[in-house]
């Protein structure tokens, strides 16, 4: 009997889910998303009225269809190529590889490869794709429309065209022996 009660006791708080312990980390001084820290306030704050989004940080592109069907809002000119290449460089050259044929550190951990956005299959789509691509993701690639603005990853776009697939089509093809 004194089992049976010590084994009722040491199994209460685990069927009731009452460790002390449990919520510790839900219970903490913080601010949880979307919670104001003024208490006499309390919730989000309200946008200023007669607000209006700032250029380049909106796009109501809903699927890859309509983003594929986009055109270039950007000038392809060599201060937004090198604003691009400084992109490629943090979000994309660990997975792409610096020259973009899908040859980076990450990439080679990979069992699906990243694309070699240098190929020929990559030069045949449109500038909307590779930006709703980089919009939405794909088979291994996340999305990156929260990391960057629209703006942003039409940068990339003119890098990966003219930073990659035009250098590398320049580059002189290696001798074989």
């Amino acid at each position: 009997m004194k089992r049976l009660t010590l084994t009722i006791l040491l199994l209460a708080p685990v069927l009731a889910q009452a460790w002390p312990w449990s919520d510790d980390m839900a219970n903490q001084v913080s601010a949880k998303p979307q919670e104001s820290v003024n208490t006499g306030n309390p919730g989000m704050k309200v946008f200023p009225k007669r607000s209006v989004p700032v250029p380049g940080t909106a796009a109501t592109v809903k699927d890859m269809a309509a983003a594929e069907k986009q055109t270039n809002p950007v000038a392809i000119d060599d201060k937004s190529v090198a604003l691009g290449g400084k992109l490629f460089e943090i979000y994309c050259a660990t997975c792409h590889g610096n020259s973009g044929k899908g040859d980076g550190l990450v990439g080679a951990k990979l069992i699906l490869k990243p694309y070699d956005l240098t190929a020929d299959q990559t030069k045949g789509r449109t500038d909307g794709f590779i930006w709703g691509y980089m919009t939405f993701g794909g088979a291994i690639m996340p999305s990156y429309a929260n990391d960057l603005s629209p703006t942003e990853r039409w940068h990339l776009v003119n890098y990966i065209r003219k930073g990659l697939q035009q250098s590398s089509a320049e580059a002189p093809v290696a001798a074989s022996k």
